[in-house]
């Protein structure tokens, strides 16, 4: 009787139901099989959404940044690094490795990420600066270029926050310490993953270096080619 509710969830996905519904309807039915009085399962409902109501933070940010797409996000992104001429794609992922590094130090996490930075501005800016360098990118080197600025966020966010004294694997790891019985400083540990980041910054960026050399021999040599090609034909 148990599993009736793990049952509702399975038939209702596999019959497209919609899965808010079909959650709430079978926490509603282990509940009541359980023997929950119904006014307190509505009470665990009501304190469940109000101490996670800041997840909620997050569905209302995608609809704003899809209306923002819509209206020339990406494109204005692209326009204005394509004004500089001397950015190219490795250059604007080690501006931002260093801006999503360095805000992830001090405990800024939602300063940037895949679905409100990445996606909308970095990488779009990052195939503006090729475009304009290079002309037309392939759709295999733009795909490169999106997944290395995805790996630019990475990085920068994953050995960033552990400087940050207040993020969850140093709390974890302060309080795994304390139940042994092991005197640990949390401040301490959090300055020993400075070396840590500043060696994993140096080594992106030279990976990003190279990236831009690797887009130089692929798509310099067409560019070249192309261009031979047009002062043929005007000659």
């Amino acid at each position: 009787m148990v599993f009736i509710g793990v049952l509702l969830i399975i038939v209702g996905f596999l019959l497209r139901f919609n899965a808010a519904v079909v959650v709430t309807v079978s926490a509603l039915v282990t509940g009541l099989i359980a023997g929950i009085p119904v006014y307190d399962l509505i009470s665990k409902f009501g304190e469940a959404f109000t101490t996670n109501r800041y997840m909620s933070i997050l569905l209302v940010t995608l609809p704003v940044i899809g209306i923002l797409e819509k209206n020339g996000l990406q494109l204005q992104a692209a326009k204005l690094i394509g004004n500089i001429k001397t950015a190219t794609a490795g250059r604007v992922l080690m501006m931002y490795l260093f801006i999503r590094e360095l805000g992830a130090a001090f405990g800024l996490n939602s300063l940037g990420g895949h679905p409100q930075t990445v996606r909308p501005l970095v990488a779009p800016m990052a195939e503006g600066a090729a475009k304009t360098k290079y002309g037309e990118v392939p759709e295999k080197e733009e795909q490169e270029i999106r997944a290395q600025a995805a790996a630019a966020d990475n990085i920068g966010l994953f050995f960033g926050e552990d400087i940050f004294v207040a993020v969850g694997a140093i709390l974890l790891m302060n309080g795994f310490f304390k139940q042994n019985g092991i005197a640990a400083d949390p401040i301490a540990m959090a300055l020993w993953g400075i070396p840590t980041a500043v060696f994993a910054f140096i080594v992106h960026m030279i990976r990003l270096h190279f990236f831009d050399r690797k887009l130089d021999r692929q798509l310099g040599s067409r560019t070249a080619v192309k261009k031979r090609e047009e002062k043929g034909r005007s000659l």
